[in-house]
């Protein structure tokens, strides 16, 4: 029995994208508890837009601060399941360590989208990722996604090398990769 092609997976980053980050000093942080989480405007509208596509649709997010003590596992995975309640996605992949950790799964590391790609068999050339700050863009650059930044205009560093777009909104980001679909299948790529 043969393999089935390989699928096109939009890889997205939680807090910034699928909900609204907290915005302190110009510095984004997550809810603490399932009940503090904002959906972003539009966003089930915009992911039942791709996956009507037929796209796989994987969160992949930092959680460092369950390493740092100041956040726990369990209202991770109630924040995890309140987006699964409300949003289209088929996974939700989490790393909960801190940079010195030294860990594969931390972004910039690709290792969450590599593990993403693995289970739902991701084309990584044909997917791509979507995230709000310079540590998605270069995980997704290091997993060899077209990537999609979401620019809040926080106060920190962008991507060392440019997204192959930058939005302004989660809506804007699935117009944009919608377009991409449709110049590759239209053989206009």
């Amino acid at each position: 029995m043969g393999i089935g092609p390989l699928k096109r997976v939009v890889f997205l980053d939680r807090d910034g994208v699928l909900n609204e980050a907290i915005v302190r000093d110009g510095k984004p942080y997550p809810p603490q508890t399932a009940a503090e989480v904002r959906m972003a405007p539009g966003a089930a509208e915009a992911l039942q837009r791709l996956k009507s596509r037929g796209l796989a649709l994987i969160v992949v997010t930092n959680q460092p601060d369950v390493a740092r003590g100041t956040q726990t596992a369990e209202a991770v995975n109630a924040i995890g399941a309140r987006l699964r309640r409300e949003l289209p996605v088929d996974e939700i992949l989490v790393c909960m360590h801190d940079d010195g950790d030294g860990c594969d799964c931390r972004k910039p590391k690709p290792g969450l989208i590599l593990e993403g790609a693995a289970r739902f068999g991701a084309d990584l050339a044909r997917s791509f990722l979507i995230g709000d700050r310079w540590r998605d863009i270069e995980a997704g650059q290091a997993a060899g996604c077209r990537t999609v930044w979401l620019d809040r205009g926080y106060r920190e560093r962008g991507p060392a090398q440019p997204p192959d777009a930058r939005v302004r909104s989660l809506g804007e980001a699935v117009e944009w990769i919608v377009g991409q679909i449709d110049l590759e299948e239209n053989g206009n790529r």
